[in-house]
């Protein structure tokens, strides 16, 4: 019995990216199912109150968008490598506290901080906590191979004690005006947060669409064993992107404490449900390798639609948490018949 021939494995190392889907396909159209849902949606609003369709509140839901939307944007790139990263609820707090605890005077402001740097190095020590926090998880679930959603869990909740334990259960306000300026600075009269996220969602996308490392992603997810075999470095691109994760986090955080001028002591709260809610009804698969970011961008935008014509129309806010975890039932409920895939 003659066996089948293995090619050698410079032969799979070098073979072609599988070619890209043209815009013809279902699965192409499936990306933009949520924009009917936001149209709709602005309709609605508009019958439920009249200032719904104003500047102030459309910026308005826009603005507040861009934090949550930086968080998903770090969740969707883990969840299409098939991890997931809780602890994004906790960086977007501690960070911005831990880069301000550096930085601030020890004396004569109502927090004391260690004064160790310049105002100026806030923000760049802010993001250097949210990739060690990121390449903190990476070595857990890669090297320790402990299970990331009891790793993430854990750092969540080690984090939000860290964040409370330094900050004293205490908002922290008077932050110096290079770390607050982009989260409240204007630019061609649209919030400078809103052109910075659309930027990096447009990156992001590019990079996942048109870069072989970004491509990789979807195959790392899809069938780790697999794009090993085939030479892409798991791990290391693995641990890349939860770093990338923490970053992008920290920097939600940098623009949360610009928006409302001061690091709340529940910064971040329970925003991981709203995350994966947005990610899930965005088409982002939680079992890895599929989704896209634009997905994930009309799944904020749809996600704080609701939230605001839900406030426009009188609902009292203490419903949102069941309202997000309504939203994500259902649709992991359509994804698994859509998708015709059991959700282990």
């Amino acid at each position: 019995m003659t066996e089948t021939a293995t090619p050698p494995a410079a032969d799979v190392v070098d073979r072609p990216p599988p070619r890209r889907r043209p815009w013809t396909e279902p699965a192409r159209w499936r990306d933009f199912s949520l924009v009917p849902v936001i149209f709709v949606l602005g309709v609605i609003g508009f019958i439920v109150s009249p200032a719904f369709l104003t500047q102030d509140n459309l910026i308005g839901v826009i603005q507040q968008s861009t934090e949550l939307g930086l968080l998903v944007l770090g969740e969707a790139l883990i969840l299409i490598t098939g991890r997931m990263d809780l602890s994004l609820e906790s960086t977007i707090g501690l960070a911005p506290v831990l880069g301000l605890w550096l930085v601030m005077p020890a004396h004569g402001t109502r927090f004391a901080g260690l004064e160790l740097f310049p105002a100026w190095t806030a923000i760049p020590l802010c993001l250097a906590v949210g990739a060690a926090v990121g390449a903190a998880n990476g070595f857990l679930m890669l090297t320790l191979r402990v299970n990331g959603f009891i790793a993430t869990l854990g750092m969540l909740t080690m984090l939000r004690g860290l964040h409370v334990g330094i900050s004293e259960g205490r908002s922290i306000g008077d932050v110096p005006e290079s770390f607050a300026y982009l989260g409240k600075a204007d630019w061609l009269g649209v919030p400078a947060a809103v052109w910075i996220c659309l930027a990096l969602f447009a990156l992001g996308g590019a990079a996942l669409g048109y870069l072989r490392h970004g491509r990789a992603l979807y195959a790392i997810g899809g069938n780790p064993e697999a794009a090993r075999a085939a030479g892409i470095r798991v791990d290391r691109l693995t641990w890349i992107v939860l770093a990338l994760g923490g970053v992008l986090a920290a920097f939600a955080g940098i623009l949360y404490t610009g928006h409302y001028g001061a690091v709340s002591a529940s910064q971040g709260n329970g925003w991981i449900f709203q995350v994966f809610a947005a990610a899930v009804i965005g088409g982002i698969g939680l079992k890895g390798g599929r989704g896209t970011l634009f997905g994930a961008l009309t799944g904020v935008l749809t996600l704080q639609l609701v939230i605001n014509v839900m406030t426009l129309g009188g609902v009292p806010p203490l419903w949102t948490q069941f309202l997000n975890g309504t939203i994500i039932i259902v649709a992991l409920v359509i994804s698994r018949f859509t998708s015709g895939e059991k959700q282990d």
